[in-house]
């Protein structure tokens, strides 16, 4: 598996996925299209095919881990760990300061991998998610 910049042939596929990872409010396929042309969008590729993909975003010197999602037949094969690393690689090379991101209060999974990662809580978004409503633990990576 390796992780790269996506490409616009890979973004058909992104859409695809978010919106069987975020049914309740997949984002468009020209949102991905957008942030492709940023190169702020991995994509994480084995044997041809999607298993996941990460969103970068940025102002100035700050990052914004905007979206992750892996396939859900290839969870648990370290492939959101390979995006984490590949984000703060690009984070590094844009020479962003931190990054911070929001995961769903209920979702311990996820905030152990961002830990496993050094990101640590900073704040808490009362009702930050819909579908269902739900805190959004913030938390951030100095980098």
């Amino acid at each position: 598996m390796i992780v790269r910049k996506a490409t616009t042939e890979d973004i058909p596929a992104i859409a695809a996925l978010e919106r069987v990872c975020f049914p309740a409010e997949p984002w468009p396929e020209r949102f991905f299209a957008n942030v492709q042309r940023t190169d702020g969008l991995l994509a994480a590729v084995e044997d041809g095919a999607l298993a996941g993909y990460a969103v970068l975003s940025s102002v100035l010197d700050e990052g914004s881990l905007d979206n992750i999602a892996v396939a859900p037949d290839r969870r648990r094969q370290g492939i959101a760990d390979a995006l984490l690393t590949a984000v703060e690689a690009r984070a590094r090379a844009m020479e962003l300061r931190f990054i911070t991101l929001e995961v769903r209060a209920s979702n311990g999974p996820a905030a152990a991998l961002y830990a496993k990662h050094g990101f640590v809580p900073v704040g808490r978004r009362t009702n930050y998610y819909e579908k269902p409503r739900e805190d959004a633990i913030l938390m951030t990576l100095v980098l």
